[in-house]
């Protein structure tokens, strides 16, 4: 009889566990699609993610990804993170552990945003780095950041967004955009974005 109950826990539990080792990615607390690569979240310096390998606690560990874009695990040293989905990162960490395990069952989960980060600088009242834990707006920053100094060009504000060393200028007239018509669209900021408030 106790034989019986210990297998029907068994079949109880073992299909949550396999359910939290396979899930591939995770969301992270108030992440909507912040750094979203076809709506899935791109992992970023300093983020800390969780590595979980079925059935090995010697490899399984919280892990920060470095300002290089890396990690670091046993067996398998410096792994690049940033710029790949957890889905992606956990087939590329599948792959590499093949080669000391067979079949090896990964499962990455963000535990912790701390790559977005956005600046605001100029004629505003707390210019500054934003960490940001969700997709935001110019406006969601301007706000965050503001109220506007008394010398503010509202009109004139603009968007920094580097791609490698280039860095394009997009305009935002925050008068246009308030506006009742809504001339100019409001529009996501992306992880690097510097805001100048002339």
């Amino acid at each position: 009889m106790a034989w019986h109950k210990s297998l029907m826990i068994a079949m109880l539990v073992m299909p949550l566990i396999v359910t939290s080792l396979t899930a591939a990615e995770e969301t992270p607390k108030g992440l909507a699609g912040a750094a979203a690569v076809d709506g899935q979240y791109t992992i970023g310096p300093e983020d800390l993610l969780d590595i979980a390998v079925w059935n090995n606690t010697a490899i399984s560990r919280a892990v920060p990804v470095r300002p290089d874009g890396k990690i670091s695990l046993p067996l398998l040293n410096d792994v690049q993170a940033a710029g790949l989905t957890p889905s992606q990162l956990r087939e590329v960490l599948a792959k590499r552990l093949a080669d000391y395990m067979p079949t090896p069952e990964v499962s990455v989960i963000v535990r912790e945003v701390h790559s977005f980060k956005v600046s605001v600088i100029g004629e505003i009242k707390t210019p500054g780095r934003y960490e940001l834990k969700s997709r935001a707006t110019v406006l969601d920053v301007l706000a965050q950041a503001g109220p506007f100094s008394d010398f503010a060009s509202r009109a004139r504000i603009f968007v920094l967004r580097f791609n490698g060393t280039t860095a394009k200028r997009l305009p935002f007239n925050y008068n246009k955009v308030i506006a009742a018509d809504g001339e100019q669209e409001n529009f996501f900021l992306q992880p690097g974005d510097i805001v100048v408030v002339p």
